[in-house]
Parts: structure tokens; C-alpha cells; sequence
């Protein structure tokens, strides 16, 4: 069914009738990008048409010159036989879905999506469509996400418990450290938090954006007398098991991710703390999202395909996995 407006390729999916690709893992001619992650935005393509907030994520990561040419996505688009609109999709700050319609068939991609409320970013919004392009990395019955402040109210437990050490707490660059720092602040969390340099840049441009973090101060051991005993540090989880961590004086290890439901993934992290939050959808909120769309036929990408391209023909509708490369299960 409409097979024609994408399929599979080395590169990524690509749309033959505009000439273009979404989320390319390797430089294409024109790319339209859903979010701003190293997984779905990458350097090199000749135009990138996304997001003002992902082109501007892209251009602090990558550098201005990220790609030849680039354009806003705003509003709906023709592009050669199809239009495209983006719309929000609630991952992280910028995230779109890229909704394709041509020959009277809708298709949406949807990239990487929530449906549990993230006050960084902009709320996920149902797009009604025939084929329905769905992530899968919670795609399994055993993933159901618990509430995110009551992941943050176990920081705080274990902060009160343990005031002489440091709590450092992994959490990806974009999305994940500013989902952290919100949820702190929500809970009542008015102290500073210490920031990894890596994470700073990114944090600014949130600010930047209007998204309130509170004060955020440097990490740097040389402005600390007591290795900051009692104080939340957020760091990227590549300086977690780096001499970086070492540093510091008999520190807690924390980390935030929707893996640390599994208990192998945090004794692999060496993490004393799992704290169990996520920017994807778990099991019931795929579900949700899919019959919301009322979408025919659904593709499964990047996740436990399997599984839910099952429960998908169980449900009576088409279903296949896009089994693309190249794509992680939450970059930093």
C-alpha cells in the first residue's frame, strides 16, 4: 500500500518522489531531520530542512556549517510530488514527526516520541495517517515506564540519606539532563545543580528557549572544599566511568534512563542508583499512540520490532519491521 512515498535504504528511508531522505545515517543531497540526537541528525548532507530548535541544536553540536544549505520547517511544504508538515512529537526539545502525503495517502514518521509529559519540549501530537512509522526501543510488554517524579522523590531519599556524598547523575546531553533538572525543580529542588562542562552548552540554549532550570553552577573539584557532599551533579554518561567520576571522594552513582528497568543494563552502568526515566513511549503508550493515529498499516523501526509488529497484526493491522541500521538506543 502507497509503498511508493518510502522505502528502505543504505542511507535511511527515502521518499523518491520529493528526493529525499529522513534521518539519513550516511550524507545525502537533502535530508529532512526529525530531532536534534546523533543518532537521527548528522553532519555532512547537502540541505536539512527541520525544526528552527533542531537546526539551531545541530548548528551547537555540529558547527554553522553542519550542512550546505538549510530550511525551517514551517507549516506544510511541497516538496517535488509530496507535502510535508512537522509536528511535535514530545522527545525532546525541537522533536518532530514528519507527516508525507501524497496520492491522497498520509504517512507519518514518527522519529522519537513520549507521550508522558515533558515540560521541555512541546506535547506529542496524533496525526492522523494510513501508515503509521513507529519507534520501538521500549517495543516490549515488560516495559512500563513508572512516574518520573517519584524517580526524582528517590534522588531526593537517597540525597537526605547520604548528605556527605555527591550524587552524580548520568543523563544524556539533549533532553535527558534538562528532564532531570525539570523534574528536580518541580519537585521543590531550589539548591544549584552542578553540570558537566559537557552538558552546559546545551543547557544555555534551553535557557536560551525560555525553559526555566534554576541555577546551574560548573563541576569542577577546584571550586569545591568538600567534593560537593550533598550536592546533585549531572553529568554525560561517557565521564561516568572516566577518570572525571574518579575525582571525586567516594561519590553515588546515578543514572537516568528508561533502561534502568533492567537490572543487567544498571549493574553494567556500575550504577548504585537506577533511576527510571524515560523520553520514549513504553509498551501501553505505543499502543495508544497507534490506535490513535487510526493508521492501517503501521512499520516498526529501531527497537523491539518483532513484538510489536505482532501485536499489530493482532490488532488486524498491516504490519512489518523497516529493520534500519544505524540508529541507537539513546545517543548523549
Amino acid at each position: 500500500m502507497a509503498t511508493y512515498l518510502v522505502h528502505p535504504t543504505p542511507e535511511g528511508l527515502y521518499c523518491p518522489a520529493g528526493n529525499f531522505h529522513i534521518d539519513p545515517v550516511r550524507p545525502v543531497a537533502r535530508a529532512l531531520i526529525t530531532h536534534g540526537h546523533g543518532d537521527h541528525a548528522r553532519a555532512g548532507h547537502g540541505s536539512v530542512l527541520a525544526t528552527r530548535q533542531t537546526l539551531e541544536i545541530m548548528a551547537i553540536r555540529y558547527g554553522e556549517d553542519f550542512a550546505a544549505t538549510t530550511q525551517v520547517a514551517e507549516g506544510r511544504t511541497q516538496i517535488g510530488g509530496v507535502a510535508v508538515s512537522f509536528h511535535p512529537a514530545g522527545h525532546v526539545l525541537g522533536s518532530a514527526q514528519i507527516l508525507i502525503e501524497g496520492d491522497g495517502t498520509r504517512l507519518v514518521v514518527s522519529g522519537d516520541y513520549t507521550r508522558t509529559p515533558n515540560p521541555a519540549c512541546a506535547p506529542f501530537e496524533p496525526v492522523a495517517c494510513d501508515i503509521f512509522i513507529t519507534e520501538a526501543t521500549f517495543g516490549l510488554p515488560v516495559f512500563r515506564h513508572p512516574d518520573p517524579q517519584g524517580q526524582i522523590a528517590r534522588l531526593l531519599a537517597s540525597l537526605e540519606q547520604f548528605p556527605e556524598r555527591a550524587h552524580i547523575v548520568g543523563a544524556y546531553a539533549l533532553g535527558k539532563a534538562q528532564r532531570v533538572i525539570m523534574l528536580l525543580r518541580e519537585a521543590g529542588y531550589d539548591r544549584p545543580i552542578r553540570v558537566h562542562g559537557a552538558l552546559q552548552r546545551l543547557c544555555d540554549y534551553h535557557i536560551e528557549q525560555g525553559i526555566p532550570l534554576g541555577d546551574l553552577l560548573p563541576a569542577t573539584l577546584e571550586h569545591a572544599t568538600d567534593g560537593f557532599a550533598g550536592e546533585i551533579i549531572l553529568a554525560p554518561p561517557s565521564a561516568m566511568a572516566a577518570k572525571w567520576a574518579q575525582r571525586f571522594s567516594d561519590p553515588l552513582l546515578a543514572f537516568a534512563s528508561g533502561w534502568m528497568q533492567i537490572r543487567a543494563r544498571a549493574r553494567q552502568r556500575m550504577t548504585e542508583l537506577p533511576l527510571v526515566v524515560s523520553d520514549h513511549a513504553d509498551w501501553p503508550q505505543l499502543q495508544d499512540t497507534i490506535r490513535e493515529t487510526g493508521a492501517s498499516e503501521v512499520w516498526v523501526t529501531h527497537g523491539a520490532e518483532e513484538a510489536l509488529v505482532h501485536w499489530c497484526k493482532s490488532e488486524g493491522l498491516e504490519s512489518r519491521p523497516l529493520n534500519l541500521v544505524g540508529y541507537e538506543e539513546e545517543p548523549e
